[in-house]
């Protein structure tokens, strides 16, 4: 069997009926989720496998002494799984040598440090 969503209008005045609605919904042979709908929270929504709406609504019509009526029945799909995403693979560092990036957590790229004297002749800067 299929698993299906219905949706049924009861009305439900306050939270306890509201209560007391949900517990007979829940006792029914198949239902796996409940949940209250709609902008008066008049509705319940039951998902789940054979369940037999006719009994569901029969029940709920005789024990809350209301008015229900079925509004929506409809098939639910699984969800397809969801592709995983890709990690971002680190760049390579771009330090001369060993470095020590990956243990810190960060990667820093240091740049040269240029020492030069007030005049200096051509040639005598040096980079350290």
């Amino acid at each position: 069997m299929a698993k299906q969503k219905i949706v049924i209008k009861v009305t439900m005045p306050n939270a306890k009926s509201r209560a007391r609605a949900m517990e007979l919904a829940a006792k029914a042979s198949g239902v796996g989720s409940i949940g209250i709908t709609g902008d008066l929270k008049d509705r319940l929504e039951v998902v789940g496998e054979g369940i037999d709406i006719t009994c569901l609504v029969h029940c709920l019509r005789r024990k809350l002494c209301c008015h229900a009526e079925i509004l929506q029945v409809e098939e639910v799909k699984d969800k397809k799984p969801e592709p995983e995403k890709k990690t971002e693979e680190p760049k390579p560092c771009p330090c001369p040598g060993q470095c020590r990036c990956a243990a810190v957590g960060y990667c820093h790229a240091p740049l040269p440090m240029v020492l030069c004297e007030d005049d200096p002749p051509a040639g005598s800067c040096c980079v350290m």
